[in-house]
């Protein structure tokens, strides 16, 4: 199983997503800023050299948002998702196809990793509450 920490990061009422390159696994589909833990590093290290990697910020990490188990046809992965806050630079695309902030309401919008559904549910379950 490989470990996987991703990064919600929130401006006002939307949050960050980002858009795989066509060349890579699931390719062209959206998913959260992040990657796989390197050996040795915690999650939340992971994050934040992943974000500083993609798209040449840094991030403070916050709590656990959500974690979830998902198996694609090739590889089973473990996806933690924390909150996270862009403390100094401007996001690039140094590594994705293309960077939106969206709204909960705005999520049937676009085309998610399959790992990402339950985390999808849990944001829009949560914009509902407030």
């Amino acid at each position: 199983m490989v470990e996987v920490a991703a990064a919600l990061i929130w401006s006002g009422n939307k949050f960050m997503i980002c858009q795989r390159p066509a060349h890579k696994g699931n390719g062209l589909l959206w998913e959260f800023v992040g990657g796989k833990a390197e050996k040795g590093e915690t999650l939340q290290e992971a994050l934040i050299r992943e974000c500083r990697e993609e798209l040449d910020v840094l991030v403070s990490v916050g709590d656990e948002f959500t974690d979830v188990v998902h198996q694609y046809p090739d590889i089973k992965v473990h996806l933690t998702v924390f909150n996270a806050e862009i403390v100094s630079g401007t996001p690039k695309l140094l590594e994705h196809n293309d960077l939106k902030w969206i709204t909960p309401d705005e999520i049937p919008n676009y085309d998610f990793c399959k790992a990402d559904a339950d985390i999808l549910d849990k944001i829009i379950l949560m914009s509902k509450e407030e």
